[in-house]
């Protein structure tokens, strides 16, 4: 009884967050285009799918995937795990969390390959670039810049170092990327930094670092708890423009080669 009120309640705030998207394309589709929408009774059917859907899926985040990412995480930096001793820790030692930073890039890698909204991305890459791109290849090279940010986001985290420095020399290295980078494949580059911030990617994430900053010791979660996602967005933008620039290097050394003989 208690999940099915706590489901109503999410539900019901689910249609409300809904509602002003479809009136804003009913307004548009018959007073401003002036037009029947087609597949009236499809768009009904599918409405009703999306706000279930929404509504599971708001439920589900609540009742396991954030508590399961804080209880990995305050599982992984208990002091009598890290430190073997049940002794007040007032000071972490970043060298001591290795099992962390393995986890996070592996939550970080898993999370992304299940993205939808990458997937989507992936396949329209495809189709757009005439099968030159391939779906698991863009995933693939997403998913790893995922891995190794979120890794370092935990690291910045237990370190209790200033999240702006990192910020700054990313974004450093994505404007000189994007100077040397293909043209063709920097607007891709940038929309998949986008995309690894979706449904899949963000409860765990967001759960992991709030975790963490609760557990270590010396940390705030207001402070350091948060940031992860902006490491989530920010890598998988290097990792695959530089994936293209190593490509394209590759590919002009093979012309070269075959050239000289």
């Amino acid at each position: 009884m208690e999940f099915i009120k706590d489901f109503s309640v999410i539900l019901f705030a689910t249609c409300r967050d809904v509602l002003p998207i479809v009136i804003l394309i009913a307004v548009f589709q018959l007073l401003v285009l002036r037009q029947r929408i087609p597949n009236l009774q499809r768009v009904i059917v599918g409405g009703v799918y999306v706000v279930l859907g929404l509504a599971l899926f708001l439920a589900g985040l609540e009742k396991a995937l954030f508590p399961l990412g804080k209880i990995m995480a305050t599982q992984l930096s208990d002091p009598v795990f890290i430190y073997g001793t049940e002794e007040i820790i007032t000071h972490a030692d970043w060298k001591a969390y290795g099992w962390v930073y393995l986890f996070a890039a592996m939550i970080g890698f898993a999370t992304t390959i299940a993205e939808p909204s990458l997937i989507a991305v992936a396949q329209k890459a495809n189709e757009a670039s005439a099968g030159t791109i391939a779906p698991w290849g863009l995933r693939i090279t997403v998913a790893l810049g995922v891995a190794f940010g979120i890794s370092l986001g935990t690291f910045r985290i237990i370190s209790g170092t200033p999240l702006y420095l990192y910020i700054l020399v990313g974004y450093l290295i994505v404007i000189v990327q994007t100077i040397f980078a293909p043209k063709s494949i920097v607007p891709l580059a940038y929309d998949s930094g986008g995309v690894t911030t979706s449904t899949v990617t963000v409860p765990l994430v967001a759960a992991l670092g709030l975790g963490l900053a609760t557990s270590v010791p010396g940390r705030n979660p207001a402070l350091d708890g948060f940031g992860l996602i902006a490491f989530a967005s920010l890598f998988p933008i290097i990792a695959v423009m530089g994936y293209a620039q190593l490509m394209e290097l590759r590919t002009k050394r093979s012309i070269k080669n075959n050239g000289d003989k």
